[in-house]
């Protein structure tokens, strides 16, 4: 098996050549219909060859949902900050010129109806993931139990990825032609 770095590389490349207006229109429409009741949206803020989820964000904030974007801070933590609109997310130069709330917007109180959108670079069906190598989600996550949803082009799903102890598993994968409910979630509709 590949290691790690290689495979973000590799994977890096491969999703470069897969993006496309299309399959993020593709892959929106799919998570909006998959989003469900959930009433608070924690959601990354895309940048380079990501998933969009600009669109996806615009849509939950017309339909009055509560949508939050992370804001990393030291020592590898991650605080999800709510918004009321796009325009509050700024450029962060320390977090590799990625959009992020203002630390002063509020944190939202995070119940078991929120869903969380992940992001990564490639995903087994059993939802492994492989991610940029911070550990962000993976220790928010161990703390917050929350749905998880992973956006991928159908290109970065893989029958097998490299797994460490601390590395958590998402609940489903969206991708621009299909719906992947992960083989370890015993239920068939999340939401």
């Amino acid at each position: 098996m590949q290691d790690k770095e290689e495979l973000r590389r590799r994977f890096s490349q491969l999703r470069k050549g897969a993006k496309s207006p299309e399959k993020d229109r593709l892959i929106v429409q799919r998570l909006l219909g998959e989003i469900g009741g959930a009433d608070t949206v924690l959601i990354f803020a895309s940048f380079g060859s990501e998933p969009d989820t600009w669109t996806v964000a615009e849509e939950l904030l017309k339909a009055g949902r509560n949508v939050c974007f992370p804001r990393c801070r030291a020592g590898g933590q991650m605080t999800f900050h709510k918004v009321t609109e796009l325009a509050q997310l700024v450029e962060n130069p320390d977090s590799f010129g990625i959009r992020e709330p203002d630390e002063s917007l509020p944190c939202p109180v995070i119940g078991s109806d929120a869903v969380c959108i992940v992001p990564g670079l490639a995903f087994t069906e059993k939802g492994e993931r492989l991610g940029y190598g911070g550990g962000f989600y993976d220790r928010f996550l161990a703390k917050n139990k929350v749905h998880t949803i992973a956006l991928a082009y159908e290109e970065c799903v893989t029958d097998t990825l490299p797994q460490s102890q601390h590395d958590l598993r998402v609940d489903m994968i969206v991708t621009e032609e299909r719906t992947v409910l992960c083989k370890w979630i015993t239920t068939t509709r999340i939401l």
